[in-house]
């Protein structure tokens, strides 16, 4: 694989350089940024800035849309970059390299969703097999007293929007292919965790709930964090978009979800900047002193807008709205670079409650965290929303 590496990176400069700089036949956005990213990180298992391999979210979250390319283009080029890092990180007896189901880490499941489009492309069995220890996590993994998945075992009695995207849509495509019944248990997961998340004054979510209310990031009474952040929103509304499509109409608790779908998008507009169009890293102040506009959960949003509406599960008026978005996004955060690469500015690298850093939840602690640019967490959905477009 390394030596296709080496001759993949000066494909992909030459392309860069030629291609995306013709006006005659521009190349498309969604491609545009994989190429970029491909001539920033050569290699696939470095990606989110890792200088060791590592099986993880972020970088699932990326290469699932770069997936999604290759397939939409056929560009191979594009797929043997996506390949390199499962062909890297999983053993031929389809062992996942450092990855431990006794963590229940619900993170590490959502880079699962790699491994059945290549398992059909390439009918490896070794990605066969990872996809079902991913599976047999999710089947003992800890939960609350009604029924909803810990983030982590290390984050007991604790459910954060972002484990909604981690875990749902995963379960639900493995089950899809697989014969097994799970819509009402995903469908209950978006329920139990919205019913202790919402927030009635700002109807918007709190990043957040513990129902042992033992932590000291949340309130002693509901349990709920301090503040709706906008990429755990974002989370959850990629969520519901990506899983609803798996989801028989007559399953209980549907309606419930597209109902909670619905209406977070019609809050969701409430909160766009009014200049700009975008989203603010804290999504519940948007204007207080400090806040910044931030590219990962508007990509978020904006892909969730787009799909929703293609597949009937929003309102029409959200196709217009998106596609509106989408076009005020790469006017406020695309950066088209020298060597004819582009890039994503405004990333939140990273936000979370608890743990070691005694994380608070505060407005201040989430604009303490490092902004870069190039996040997978927002070249990812980017990608996908670009597809939309496209």
């Amino acid at each position: 694989m390394h030596s296709k590496f080496l001759s993949l990176s000066a494909m992909v400069f030459l392309i860069l350089t030629g291609c995306l700089n013709s006006s005659q036949s521009p190349t498309p956005l969604s491609i545009q940024m994989c190429l970029s990213e491909m001539q920033r990180t050569p290699n696939s298992v470095n990606l989110d800035f890792r200088t060791t391999p590592r099986w993880n979210y972020s970088t699932g979250v990326e290469l699932y849309a770069m997936l999604k390319v290759s397939q939409r283009y056929n560009n191979d080029a594009v797929f043997q970059y996506v390949y390199s890092y499962p062909d890297s990180l999983i053993s031929p007896d389809g062992i996942i390299f450092g990855y431990r189901q006794d963590e229940y880490n619900i993170d590490n499941v959502n880079a699962g969703k790699l491994l059945f489009d290549l398992y059909d492309i390439t009918h490896e069995e070794r990605f066969r097999i990872a996809a079902d220890s991913l599976r047999a996590q999710m089947l003992s993994h800890p939960r609350t007293s009604e029924g909803g998945f810990w983030h982590k075992k290390t984050y007991p009695h604790q459910m954060w929007l972002d484990g909604l995207y981690m875990g749902a849509p995963f379960v639900a495509q493995w089950a899809s292919r697989n014969n097994e019944n799970v819509a009402w248990d995903m469908m209950r997961q978006f329920t139990i965790v919205g019913s202790h998340t919402y927030d009635s004054s700002t109807h918007l979510y709190r990043h957040a709930w513990n129902e042992s209310r033992s932590q000291f990031w949340c309130d002693s009474i509901t349990g709920q964090s301090q503040h709706a952040w906008g990429r755990a929103n974002g989370w959850y509304m990629m969520a519901m978009t990506d899983i609803l499509e798996f989801i028989p109409d007559s399953t209980a608790g549907r309606t419930e979800v597209l109902s909670i779908y619905q209406n977070l998008a019609e809050s969701l507009l409430s909160y766009r900047d009014s200049v700009s169009g975008m989203w603010y890293q804290v999504l519940d102040a948007p204007y207080r002193d400090g806040n910044y506009l931030e590219s990962t959960c508007s990509a978020m949003f904006i892909y969730s807008f787009l799909k929703g509406a293609r597949l009937g599960f929003l309102p029409e008026k959200f196709h217009a709205i998106g596609k509106e978005a989408y076009s005020q996004f790469v006017s406020q955060f695309l950066k088209h670079n020298p060597d004819g690469s582009v890039s994503l500015s405004s990333c939140c690298a990273v936000a979370g409650l608890g743990g070691k850093q005694r994380r608070d939840g505060s407005y201040s602690y989430y604009l303490s965290e490092p902004v870069r640019d190039n996040d997978p967490k927002g070249i990812g959905p980017f990608i996908l929303a670009s597809l939309e477009v496209e």
